[in-house]
């Protein structure tokens, strides 16, 4: 993954690279040509650090309607010449997703765009996708000749197009160009889907991995080979020796915990920490402290998943530790800890800020944790990570215990978040932002009658402004 540049979270790129609903309450405020600069370096040069999970097209878009901008900057982004050396999806995947919004609030030039593009972009099948939930069959049939045309008529080019048709995203074009009344298109789409169906029928004949009547020693050996070829194999071998395994079986388990190579030795601990085995957490603090860094990760993956009171005890011990196991061992307490863990928790967050920063990936669990708990002395960190994390998944988390912990939470970050980027933040601010708030009326409003937004919020929505509702607004 690219690590992009993220302004300081008090400017307007930074608030609408965070996706923040400030972001586009300030750009609605700030002069025309400085919210539309800032909205196309957003858009062109991604800005999320996994952009596979964290939402921006849909934030992005609305905004673009807000402003009436223009599509000008985001053809020539599509059409570069770099487009013909850089086919990596995140270069131009988010463009192509904003479109896609775009069109479905009606603005034909998008539509007119991302036809061009998957005609001839690089993102072909990106944008394919997004016409195929928002184009008509008359406007798929026409993409049918240059599509087709990417892939050569020899072997090797047939067998790249099953593999496409296969794997679509979306298969409504491909249902249609089968169908097609030109033979020449219809006939090569539906052999590539014989062919698709054919491989997908071929590798389940012929699986590879464990197979039954495995033994304990087995399960180990085929572990272990994966961390040879670079392929960490030993969630899926601990499952396995769920099936394998008997009573008599646990002695070797345990050796290969405490000294096997490390594909059995992560294997045997993920095993026995699922079984909620006595002997798990001293195995695991032994694995930490002699383990490779493999083996260590895994111990304390193996550790976050122990559910038992004797585990929730040890992690009471080992949380002041100031090591992975001790970090693992607050996410633990976050998780099943009680009320009484209250202040090894907030220790925790407040030691993941100062040493990690805002976008530390433990702050996932801690922040949830510090909801859970209704850590209300929590508040004050979690408001500072809520601004400045870069991670709009994570901002949610904050909003989601902010609102369990902060009395000013609805009057204050829960209006902001009618606005945010993701769909479960606006659902949180739906349910909690005080109506008292003209603007969160109408936005309320606005969010109930948007064809695009999230069933989820919808409802949350309705559940202040309807009938019953009417009254107290």
């Amino acid at each position: 993954m690219f690590d992009p540049f993220i302004a300081p979270s008090g400017t307007l790129l930074g608030l609408l690279q965070r996706g923040r609903g400030d972001g586009t309450l300030h750009a609605l405020t700030a002069p025309r040509s400085e919210a539309l600069a800032a909205l196309h370096h957003c858009v062109l040069r991604d800005p999320r650090h996994d952009w596979q999970v964290e939402n921006r097209s849909l934030y992005y878009a609305r905004l673009y309607l807000d402003l009436g901008g223009d599509l000008d900057e985001i053809e020539a982004h599509l059409f570069d010449v770099e487009d013909a050396f850089d086919t990596e999806e995140n270069r131009t995947g988010l463009s192509l997703a904003v479109l896609g919004h775009l069109a479905s609030y009606g603005r034909r030039d998008a539509l007119d765009l991302l036809r061009r593009y998957a005609a001839s972009g690089s993102n072909w099948a990106w944008a394919l996708d997004e016409l195929a939930l928002r184009d008509d069959d008359a406007g798929l049939r026409a993409l049918a000749a240059p599509v087709l045309a990417r892939f050569a008529t020899d072997a090797e080019g047939e067998a790249e197009l099953a593999a496409v048709v296969r794997d679509a995203f979306e298969p409504r074009p491909w249902r249609l160009w089968a169908e097609d009344p030109r033979e020449y298109v219809s006939a090569r789409v539906r052999a590539a889907q014989e062919a698709g169906c054919f491989d997908r029928w071929q590798r389940q004949l012929s699986p590879t991995g464990p197979r039954p009547g495995w033994s304990v020693r087995a399960v180990f050996e085929w572990a272990q080979q994966g961390i040879e070829r670079g392929a960490a194999l030993h969630v899926p071998a601990a499952r396995c020796l769920t099936a394998v395994a008997g009573p008599e079986d646990r002695a070797e388990i345990v050796r290969a915990a405490e000294d096997g190579t490390e594909g059995a030795r992560c294997t045997a601990l993920r095993y026995l920490a699922d079984q909620d085995d006595a002997q798990a957490p001293d195995l695991i603090e032994q694995a930490v402290a002699t383990g490779s860094r493999f083996v260590v990760e895994a111990a304390v993956d193996a550790f976050e998943r122990m559910c038992s009171a004797a585990a929730v005890d040890r992690a009471r011990g080992w949380a002041h530790r100031p090591d992975a196991l001790g970090a693992a061992a607050g996410r633990v307490l976050a998780c099943r800890g009680t009320g009484r863990d209250s202040d090894l928790v907030l220790g925790a967050l407040r030691e993941a800020v100062r040493g990690e920063g805002c976008d530390a990936p433990t702050l996932w669990t801690l922040v949830d944790g510090a909801g859970r708990l209704g850590i209300a002395c929590a508040a004050p960190v979690l408001r500072h990570i809520y601004r400045e994390t870069a991670s709009s998944h994570l901002r949610g988390r904050c909003a989601r215990a902010l609102a369990a912990t902060d009395p000013s939470f609805a009057t204050g970050f829960a209006v902001e978040c009618l606005w945010d980027c993701e769909e479960t933040t606006r659902e949180i601010a739906a349910r909690h932002a005080e109506t008292g708030d003209t603007r969160v009326v109408e936005r309320l409003r606005r969010l109930a009658a948007d064809p695009a937004e999230e069933d989820e919020v919808q409802t949350a929505v309705r559940s202040r402004i309807g009938p019953d509702a009417a009254s107290a607004m």
